[in-house]
């Protein structure tokens, strides 16, 4: 594996709401360098410097995976896996079922 390789990749919503695996600091760069000067805060410039960073190899790609992560959480562009889905739904379904008769206060 490349040393800028993410473990795993960081699925993102790009352009007009479409996902995309973000699967290297490169590839992270290439996002965080594009944005918007408008759109761009705090949490876009800690990202984009980890990622220079992991690019001189100061840093690790994990490293600046998280920063990524952590702006792409604030902007909201995060796409959800499909097993935080389904455990939501089950979260909602038997939180439902917390009112009913067999959960009852002592």
């Amino acid at each position: 594996m490349e040393h800028n390789q993410f473990q795993h990749p960081v699925r993102v919503l790009v352009g007009l709401g479409f996902p995309t695996n973000i699967q290297s600091v490169k590839d992270a760069f290439v996002l965080l360098n594009e944005w918007p000067p408008s759109k761009r805060n705090p949490a876009h410039g800690v990202a984009l410097n980890a990622c220079r960073a992991a690019l001189a190899g100061e840093v690790d790609a994990e490293t600046a995976r998280s920063t990524f992560v952590a702006f792409a959480r604030r902007m909201d562009l995060l796409v959800p896996d499909a097993g935080d889905i389904v455990a939501a739904k089950a979260v909602g379904a038997f939180g439902a079922a917390s009112t009913g008769p067999y959960n009852k206060s002592m």
